[in-house]
């Protein structure tokens, strides 16, 4: 290093300063100090910017239509953009309400076809009664409506006036129903009385709504019916919960698992409530899908439904026959079907449909068409697609072309994909050259050529294929995440794997509570749903009907995992909706 120049500061110089800044290993020391200087601050400041949630779900080079996270990173977003962008769903300017959209309302509609049918057979008739009920009808039955209270909302006011009753709408119709069943009913004879009613349902009480599944007013069906005796109406719940069953698993391709509420988790007012259990993978968290509640004779009691008991004896004295009361059902189903659906079959693109609820099965779309293109080649190119349209709507294939030409066939691709229809059909110029088309896949992307000689016979079969299929893959991902525990030191570890627990069980509505405080979680950060509903602890959900054999409950020696008195069955539990 040279010699560094001591310059009196009463005598500085231009000269003597330029020397000393223009000093090569002076400046090396100043470069290597700035460097160092700056790696540090870049460091500090890398550290300090770590990727956050919203930037570690962005899906890269996403375009403006379609979505922009990652389904598995941040669930809940994804779940709002592909209700929205896929146009199932609007948002609307009252909170916890929501626009259903033909998109959706579609697959509503192929539910209720399939279903009324069914009840139809069993047969229930389709009525409707008003939505609003009077306080004092409402509050007649204790139980019940200690169970809706909350969610009830009032109307109070007509206009600028006070009403001299607050008038309710209905969170549920037993109470608006049960009076005229009372006046309908005289006789055995009158029995049984079978009525649903397709209608809307007001629940306000909740400060996280999600669309579908925790709505303030939604749509159902509800069926309300009186027996003569306990064993008829034990028959038609579990019929009613096999129809439940078929909509979820034979129409949505959602499994379930079937089984009977704890004393605590039942309908509020009923003798027992049977369900249906669905699971969401990505969150690890259960979905309660439909229940077939039996009533037994509570509310025949509190709203006076009797008959004269044709099979008591006559009355020496000639007195009126004995009086009994009937049995009675109840049972829903709502469109949180959709949602389950949409949370389960969904992926990175968009909607996944089942091809059975999908309002358009097959989309077909003209390629390889160019301004270069001649008029004719275009015009035999969208013939062909049109020809192809008819002959799938021949075989009952809910087909549809996409002709639109301002829209490249890639942004088509995408469009479709987002709205989730099963098949896409692909026809350019070689293709009628090669007499075929190229089908594409939404839920598996697989690719096959197919002579268009042979697509009257090949789509409806690939169609069938895409259901079978969607319902065999959600089926092993539900059992596989189904885990059998024997110990408490095992429970949570396997909760938080996002699994369901099957574990012995004593029934007990305190150790029900005790598991469910036990379970709470306290660490919530990576949860990728809402904030509210995680940090819950595991709720009973139901007593499977198909218990475990390996290993079986031994009544008097297997113990409950949680409290150590013996066990009765074997209960699931898991974190829910």
């Amino acid at each position: 290093m040279s010699t560094s120049k001591v310059v009196p500061k009463d005598s500085v110089t231009e000269e003597a300063l330029f020397e000393v800044l223009v000093d090569p290993e002076l400046v090396k020391i100043l470069v290597g100090f700035s460097n160092k200087a700056s790696k540090q601050t870049t460091k500090k400041s890398q550290q300090a910017k770590k990727p956050t949630k919203k930037v570690e779900a962005a899906i890269e080079g996403a375009a403006q239509i379609g979505i922009e996270v990652r389904k598995d990173v941040d669930f809940s977003t994804w779940y709002q953009q592909v209700l929205t962008r896929s146009e199932m769903l609007e948002y609307y300017d009252v909170s916890g309400c929501y626009i259903i959209r033909p998109l959706a309302y579609n697959i509503w509609q192929e539910i209720q076809y399939y279903f009324d049918a069914a009840i139809k057979e069993l047969g229930v008739e389709n009525a409707y009664f008003p939505m609003f009920v009077s306080q004092r009808v409402l509050e007649k039955e204790k139980n019940h409506i200690e169970g809706f209270a909350p969610e009830v909302a009032w109307v109070t006011k007509a206009g600028s006036s006070d009403l001299e009753e607050p008038i309710a709408i209905r969170p549920t119709s037993e109470t608006v129903m049960y009076p005229y069943f009372a006046k309908w009913i005289r006789s055995h004879r009158d029995l049984p009385l079978k009525l649903n009613q397709w209608c809307n349902i007001v629940r306000w009480e909740f400060k996280n709504p999600q669309p579908f599944l925790r709505t303030r007013e939604f749509l159902w069906q509800e069926g309300h019916t009186a027996h003569f005796s306990k064993e008829e109406a034990d028959t038609e719940v579990h019929q009613i919960l096999e129809l439940y069953r078929q909509v979820y698993e034979d129409l949505l391709a959602i499994p379930v698992i079937k089984g009977i509420k704890s004393e605590k988790e039942k309908f509020a007012g009923g003798l027992y409530t049977t369900t249906l259990e669905g699971f969401i993978p990505t969150t690890g968290r259960g979905i309660q899908a439909a229940t077939s509640h039996c009533l037994g004779q509570n509310f025949s009691k509190m709203f006076d439904i009797v008959i004269e008991d044709p099979n008591a004896p006559a009355s020496a004295d000639g007195k009126d026959a004995k009086k009994m009361h009937v049995w009675q059902n109840s049972w829903g189903l709502t469109t949180r079907t959709i949602g389950v659906m949409v949370m389960l079959h969904g992926d990175d693109k968009g909607l996944i449909l089942p091809p059975r609820v999908a309002s358009t099965q097959v989309i077909v779309i003209p390629l390889g068409i160019s301004a270069k293109t001649s008029e004719d080649d275009r015009r035999l190119v969208e013939e062909k697609v049109n020809d192809v349209v008819k002959e799938l709507k021949s075989v009952g294939v809910k087909a549809k072309a996409d002709l639109r030409d301002n829209y490249t066939p890639g942004y088509k691709f995408n469009h479709w994909e987002l709205k989730g229809v099963p098949l896409r059909l692909e026809i350019g110029p070689r293709d009628l050259t090669n007499k075929q088309t190229l089908s594409v896949r939404r839920d598996t992307g697989h690719k096959e050529p197919i002579p268009l000689s042979e697509l009257t016979t090949r789509i409806p079969e690939t169609l069938r294929t895409i259901q079978e299929e969607m319902f065999k893959r959600a089926k092993k991902v539900y059992d596989d995440h189904v885990k059998t525990v024997l110990n408490w030191e095992d429970f949570v570890p396997t909760l938080d794997d996002k699994n369901f627990v099957l574990t012995p069980w004593c029934e007990e509505e305190k150790c029900e509570d005790g598991i469910k405080e036990r379970s709470a979680r306290t660490n919530t950060e990576q949860e990728p749903q809402d904030d509210k509903a995680p940090s819950m602890g595991a709720k009973s959900l139901c007593i499977p009907f198909d218990q475990p054999t390996k290993p079986a409950i031994v009544l008097g020696e297997t113990k409950c995992v949680n409290c150590g008195k013996d066990a009765k069955r074997y209960g699931l539990f898991g974190r829910s909706y």
